[in-house]
């Protein structure tokens, strides 16, 4: 059992902790740019045309600074990988908080609730970026043609990071 449990954390925190090998792109004067040109700083591919109009400039950057890594999550994922690993080395089947099983699963739950509340404020924050794009858009050329959802109409939906489009 503490095996197979391993071996999922081991999937998942690798899925988790991948890096992405493409990036979004958006369309100006038909050329394509990239928009995540940099891989700590999300959106700066636009910040040349996005400069241009004070509104889009101040919306890009609080998009950027929504997309940063909180203390929140870094210590629930933390906390839950110490709880998980103090579970697995744990040899005795006692009762209560110090029960191995219990350790275990604690963890488990922590980190995944740790990763889908980061994954969640990462996708409620392209609206940002979004209105940063279309008040460029209302004011200015050229046209960025650009929108940070995959079926571009916005609705909102889960995803766990397994498929990757390009």
């Amino acid at each position: 059992m503490k095996i197979l449990l391993v071996l999922i954390f081991l999937f998942f925190h690798h899925n988790a902790l991948s890096a992405e090998t493409c990036s979004r792109i958006a369309v100006i004067n038909y050329q394509k740019i990239l928009v995540d040109a940099s891989s700590n700083k999300k959106g700066e591919g636009l910040r040349f045309y996005l400069d241009k109009d004070p509104v889009s400039k101040e919306l890009l950057n609080k998009y950027q600074d929504e997309n940063k890594p909180t203390i929140f999550s870094a210590s629930a994922s933390t906390a839950g990988s110490l709880l998980f690993f103090t579970g697995l080395i744990q040899t005795n089947t006692g009762s209560g908080l110090q029960d191995s099983n219990t350790l275990i699963y604690s963890g488990a739950i922590l980190i995944a609730l740790s990763y889908l509340t980061s994954k969640t404020q990462q996708y409620n924050n392209e609206k940002i970026l979004k209105e940063a794009v279309d008040q460029y858009n209302a004011r200015n050329t050229p046209r960025i043609y650009f929108s940070p959802y995959k079926n571009n109409n916005g609705t909102p939906g889960v995803g766990f990071g397994f498929q990757q489009g390009f």
